[in-house]
């Protein structure tokens, strides 16, 4: 008699409810998607993990699917959240030079700008780089948390909406770029030694940049509070402003416009419109602002460098000639790409967006719609030149001997750089692929007849 190996019983594991099967298998519906590039309608097609669905007319990602989307946030935002609290509890960065020398954390990145009279600029670095991301990422554990329980917390909507309006003024990973930078503009001078701070401060800027890759809005949405039906008539493969339709820009879901007067999202409340109300003229007004206050931006001094008792001030570009003569030709770059070519380039390209969005069709649709998706992420990139004077004056402060001050010139170029983001995000990119009336169907004043 043969004896059976003995094998330990298994015992059935409770897998949580938003993780057992993604939306298409839970619902037999279609899904419909209405692309917020181009305003294209289509059905989502069943997606495994590591897919995706693009918008079959602009290219425009509608899902990307992960395998355990809400294991994988949570446990990257725990992790970013340790590293950030990390970051913030011990020495960023110190120098010495003749026997003096000055160590900083990072919240004095900030708070140290308040001494010179730059509020707004200290406000908006300890937005970007701690107040918003811890924010973003306890809403992201909140709302996961509540996932893996299988029953949503309090107030998770309104928190799945906010994360969205959070993203793009997250600035962790260009706080490190603009770190480094002042560390080589610093290194020829003085003895530079980085804190245990800096390093958690690398390790967070890496994490928090997984966390937001690896949310899945469209899962978490739908695990959040279910699908509605989609209106009924929809049809694919033509736009949704045609039939009615509008696609929300917060959660995807495609609801009906109602007539002549303000629409919600069905599902989180966010306001609908068929298009960005006044888009071009917002776009206009902003980009005239910015414009504005890049001449003071490059005509004031952005620091004011003492030496010896020497008092230099520095403007942007005079910051990238100095480099240059110091040999430093890799930062030079960096600092002229971001501080002279990224804004202008931007300004350049959303004034010609603004322009020829009229005379837009389905051949040049596409590159003038890769234009906008490129003008829109480099944007924040130009905030290097203003991390690099925050860090930079809140580290070198050693009297007459060596020291540097903020000047006007770092709240002017830090409002390009918001005005410049605001003004992408009000440009409606759907208005690229609108076909114009002809001619014969507007009335003498170029209106719709």
């Amino acid at each position: 008699m043969s004896r059976q190996p003995f094998r330990f019983p298994s015992f059935p594991r409770d897998e949580p409810q938003v993780d057992q099967a993604p939306p298409e298998v839970r619902t037999s519906r279609r899904r419909l998607r209405a692309c917020h590039e181009c305003d294209w309608l289509v059905a989502l097609p069943p997606l495994r993990a590591g897919q995706k669905a693009d918008c079959p007319r602009c290219g425009h990602t509608l899902a990307k699917r992960h395998r355990q989307p809400a294991q994988r946030s949570m446990a990257l935002a725990v992790s970013a959240l340790i590293a950030l609290m990390l970051a913030a509890s011990f020495p960023f960065v110190s120098f010495s030079v003749g026997g003096i020398g000055n160590r900083i954390e990072l919240s004095q990145t900030a708070t140290t700008l308040i001494g010179f009279h730059q509020p707004i600029v200290a406000i908006a670095v300890i937005l970007t780089i701690l107040v918003l991301p811890a924010v973003y990422l306890l809403g992201v554990i909140w709302l996961q948390f509540g996932l893996l329980r299988g029953e949503p917390l309090p107030a998770s909507r309104n928190i799945a909406r906010s994360l969205s309006h959070l993203h793009p003024w997250m600035m962790a990973d260009v706080f490190i770029i603009g770190a480094l930078v002042s560390l080589i503009k610093v290194a020829g001078l003085a003895q530079i030694e980085l804190g245990i701070s800096f390093w958690a401060f690398c390790v967070f800027a890496a994490l928090l940049l997984f966390t937001t890759q690896s949310l899945d809005s469209d899962w978490m949405w739908f695990s959040l509070t279910g699908e509605p039906l989609a209106p009924e008539g929809a049809r694919t493969g033509e736009t949704a402003a045609s039939q009615g339709l509008t696609g929300c820009s917060t959660c995807g879901l495609v609801n009906r416009l109602a007539s002549g007067g303000h629409s919600h999202c069905r599902r989180c409340d966010e306001k609908l419109h068929s298009r960005l109300p006044h888009s071009l003229q917002r776009t206009w007004a902003l980009l005239a602002a910015a414009t504005l206050m890049y001449v003071p931006a490059n005509v004031y001094p952005i620091m004011t460098t003492t030496s010896l008792g020497h008092t230099t001030p520095s403007t942007i570009v005079g910051g990238v000639v100095e480099l240059i003569q110091m040999g430093s030709w890799p930062v030079a770059v960096v600092i002229f790409t971001a501080s002279v070519i990224v804004p202008v380039g931007k300004l350049v390209a959303l004034a010609w967006l603004c322009l020829v969005v009229k005379r837009s069709n389905e051949l040049n649709a596409g590159s003038r719609t890769r234009l906008y998706r490129l003008t829109e992420f480099i944007g924040r990139w130009s905030m290097v030149d203003v991390f690099v004077v925050a860090i930079l004056v809140a580290l070198i402060r050693a009297g007459s001997l060596m020291s540097i001050t903020p000047g006007p010139a770092a709240l002017a170029f830090g409002a390009v750089v918001v005005m410049t983001m605001l003004a992408a995000m009000t440009f409606d990119p759907r208005l690229i692929w609108d076909t114009p009336l002809p001619r014969e169907t507007r009335d003498p004043q170029g209106t719709p007849g």
